[in-house]
C-alpha cells in the first residue's frame, strides 16, 4: 500500500499543473473550486481538524446548536488557563501523562462554533443502543484480561473509518492526493492509507471483511461521496478520549458509512459522515466539521509499534494484581 501511495504522489506531481489547479473566481467574486488537470474537483493538500469542540453536545449546551463568538472565546480562555495550571502535574498515585508540549488537541472551537461534532440527531447525542454501551463497559472492565478487549488503536492496528477522521489529542493531519480514477487519504495517526477508487466498480464480496471497510467514491457535483461497507466487527467506531462516551462503542459487520468531502473555499473542506449500524444504534447519526488547510504542516512517521509495550504491561500488570490478591 505504501508503494501505491508513492506512485500516487509521483503521479500527482507529474499531473500538477499550477494554473489548472488554482481556483478560478467568476466575475461576481464568488470562490469556485479548482480542478485537477483531468477535470475533477481539487481536494488535494494537507488538512487538519484539531479542536476543543465536544464530540457530543454537553448538557450545558442543551438546545443550543451554536455558540456566540463571545461564548466561544470565554470557553477557550478558560480551557487555556486550566491546561496551563495542570500542565505536567499529576495527583498522588498517578504516574501522569504527556504535558502539553506533546499534545495537539487544539485550543479553539471549530470555525462554525457548533457545540458538538454530532449534528444529527438534532440534540447532538449519538443514539446508542443499551447493548452497545454494555459491550463498551464490559471491554473497559476486562481490559486486563485479554488483548481483544483493548482498543485496536492501542494495539497499533487502526483507528478505522470514520474514526480516523475524528479529532484526537495529537496527530490530527490528513494528506489528500488525487490521480485519475483515485483519491488517496494519508492519515497521520497510525500512518494509515486509504485508496478510494472512482471508477464505479462494485464493492468486494460480502465475505471479505476489512478493518477500514471497502471504500467506493463518486462525484456528486463538486462533492466527493464515499460509500464504505464490508467492515469487520472487531473494530470500534471511535478510539480516542476526545470522543468521550462513544469511545469503545463496538461496530458490527452491518456498519455502513457515507462520507462527503466538499471544498468550500481555498482553505476549507466540509467533511460530513453519516453512520448507520442497526446493531449498535437506534437510528443513523451524522458528524459534520470543517477541515482546515495547513500547507506548512509536516507529517512524520507514526511508528506506533516502536517501543510500544502497552499491551504487554497492561496484561502483565493485571496478572501481577491477580497474584498479589491470591497471596493475601
Amino acid at each position: 500500500m505504501t508503494q501505491f501511495l508513492a506512485k500516487a504522489l509521483l503521479a500527482a506531481t507529474v499531473w500538477a499543473v499550477p494554473a489548472a489547479s488554482q481556483p478560478s473566481a467568476p466575475e461576481s467574486g464568488q470562490w469556485t473550486v479548482g480542478r485537477t488537470p483531468w477535470g475533477d474537483p481539487d481536494l488535494q493538500g494537507m488538512w487538519t481538524n484539531e479542536t476543543i469542540t465536544p464530540f457530543e453536545r454537553p448538557p450545558q449546551y442543551k438546545g443550543k446548536a451554536f455558540l456566540t463568538a463571545a461564548e466561544a472565546a470565554k470557553i477557550e480562555q478558560d480551557i487555556a488557563k486550566r491546561r496551563a495550571a495542570g500542565d505536567g502535574k499529576s495527583s498522588p498515585g498517578n504516574v501522569g501523562s504527556y504535558n502539553q508540549i506533546w499534545m495537539d488537541s487544539g485550543d479553539k472551537f471549530l470555525a462554525t462554533r457548533q457545540t458538538s461534532l454530532v449534528v444529527e440527531p438534532a440534540d447532538g447525542i449519538v443514539p446508542t443502543r443499551d447493548s452497545a454501551v454494555a459491550k463498551r463497559d464490559y471491554n473497559k472492565a476486562h481490559e486486563g484480561d485479554h488483548y481483544k478487549h483493548m482498543s485496536v488503536w492501542d494495539r497499533c492496528i487502526t483507528r478505522g473509518v470514520p474514526g480516523s477522521m475524528f479529532p484526537a489529542g495529537y496527530n490530527n493531519a490528513y494528506r489528500i492526493v488525487q490521480i485519475p480514477g483515485y483519491v488517496a487519504i494519508f492519515y497521520e495517526m497510525i500512518h494509515d492509507i486509504r485508496m478510494i477508487p472512482l471508477d464505479g466498480r462494485p464493492h468486494v464480496s460480502e465475505n471479505i471483511r476489512l478493518w477500514m471497510g471497502d471504500s467506493r467514491g463518486r462525484w456528486e457535483g463538486d462533492t466527493l461521496v464515499v460509500d464504505v461497507t464490508n467492515f469487520t466487527d472487531k473494530g470500534w467506531i471511535a478510539n480516542n478520549g476526545a470522543s468521550r462516551r462513544i469511545k469503545g462503542i463496538p461496530q458490527s459487520e452491518k456498519l455502513h458509512v457515507v462520507e462527503r468531502f466538499t471544498r468550500t473555499n481555498e482553505d476549507t473542506i466540509r467533511y460530513e459522515v453519516t453512520i448507520e449500524d442497526p446493531e449498535m444504534y437506534t437510528a443513523p447519526w451524522k458528524v459534520s466539521m470543517p477541515l482546515s488547510r495547513d500547507p506548512e504542516y509536516r507529517i512524520y512517521e507514526y511508528a506506533c509499534h516502536e517501543g510500544n509495550t502497552a499491551v504487554e504491561l497492561i496484561l502483565g500488570g493485571a496478572r501481577a494484581e491477580e497474584a498479589a490478591g491470591a497471596g493475601q
